[in-house]
């Protein structure tokens, strides 16, 4: 038998910029100490035998046939996009897939898997390319997002990657990370699974729709540029009904450069990094109605036990929030957001990025 390879990638918060990476606006986001881990063993076949262990589940992927893929098939999708840059595996193993971060919440566990599949399959069988957590990225972006022509954005898959609290111009590619550390996260998942897809489709197309009427009478408008200033005199050129869509892309755009200006403080505010989070929690709450009923009484009763601040995290209509704590509050506020109805509600702190490891046999 030889060394067995362990791949693993964190979970991910969005601070800021939910529902604005498929605008090409910039976002800031942060991994946490929740992990998908790929632990892998030669097993002298010509087959990846994968085992989902939180799942119950196993799969055979025989390598040296034609692989088709289904939708979200995301094991099989990577074989396939990494074929074209010569990374192809030529060695059986057993996989073994298990992580703590709740599925389908908000906190990209399918996207924690890829990154964390993709990683493995490009340490173990190479690739044409100098290998780097951006390349990484790039390719976990590229196989859930470009291949499926889905409407997701790219902070998942770089936030995961890279690790610690990143801003990202989405439009660009350009990335910043952050030094300081980030205390008191709280987690708190509802255990209503969420349809990703679907709203996120529902409110790109939206957004883009507003935006285009926008475009009609002013051809040259670009919404990275706006001043938030013009909103007034913008929002009667849009349709009454994605009104509340316009107004949230440019007043969350707003919020997050602010945010991207608190966290480059060497002494962090919270206060004021709460009362962002409020802000951008309100808008995606009444103008994006991504909120439900538990997500709404979770949200008050960490507020309530002295959160700085709290919001949805994900594409919404369910998952998780994320509350941000004083060292004091913190089990007041857990205990807050648990007797709310939240299925489960826990501290989480700053990850590095998707990482491997070989562990001698």
């Amino acid at each position: 038998m030889g060394n067995q390879i362990i791949s693993t990638a964190p979970a991910r918060i969005c601070l800021f910029g939910d529902h604005q990476d498929y605008l090409q606006l910039p976002i800031i986001a942060c991994a946490i100490d929740r992990y998908i881990t790929i632990k892998a063993q030669p097993n002298d076949k010509d087959i990846l035998h994968v085992f989902k262990h939180d799942l119950n589940k196993d799969d055979v992927i025989l390598f040296n046939e034609s692989i088709k893929a289904n939708e979200e098939d995301y094991l099989r999708l990577s074989l396939i996009v990494l074929s074209r840059y010569n990374c192809v595996p030529n060695v059986g193993y057993d996989v073994h897939i298990s992580g703590n971060i709740p599925i389908n919440s908000g906190l990209s566990s399918s996207s924690a898997l890829t990154v964390a599949w993709v990683q493995f399959l490009v340490h173990t069988f190479g690739i044409n390319e100098t290998v780097s957590p951006m390349l990484i990225a790039r390719l976990a972006y590229e196989i859930e997002v470009v291949e499926q022509n889905t409407s997701g954005g790219k902070m998942d898959q770089y936030s995961i990657s890279l690790g610690h609290k990143i801003f990202m111009d989405t439009k660009t590619d350009a990335i910043h990370t952050y030094t300081n550390t980030l205390e008191g996260m709280i987690v708190g998942d509802s255990g209503e699974g969420k349809d990703t897809l679907g709203t996120l489709s529902h409110l790109k197309g939206d957004a883009w729709r507003a935006i285009n009427q926008v475009k009609s009478k002013h051809p040259d408008f670009d919404i990275a540029t706006i001043n938030i200033q013009e909103l007034e005199k913008l929002i009667p050129l849009v349709s009454e009904e994605l009104q509340p869509t316009f107004e949230a892309a440019v007043l969350n755009y707003s919020i997050t450069k602010k945010a991207e200006k608190a966290f480059l403080e060497t002494k962090l505010d919270y206060n004021y990094i709460g009362d962002l989070m409020n802000q951008h929690h309100q808008l995606l709450r009444d103008n994006l109605l991504i909120t439900t009923p538990k997500i709404d009484v979770m949200i008050d009763a960490a507020l309530k036990a002295g959160a700085y601040g709290a919001k949805i995290v994900g594409s919404g209509k369910g998952g998780c929030i994320v509350a941000l704590s004083s060292k004091a509050n913190e089990d007041a506020i857990i205990n807050a957001i648990k007797n709310a109805g939240a299925k489960d509600a826990f501290l989480v702190k700053e990850s590095k990025g998707a990482h491997i490891s070989i562990a001698n046999e």
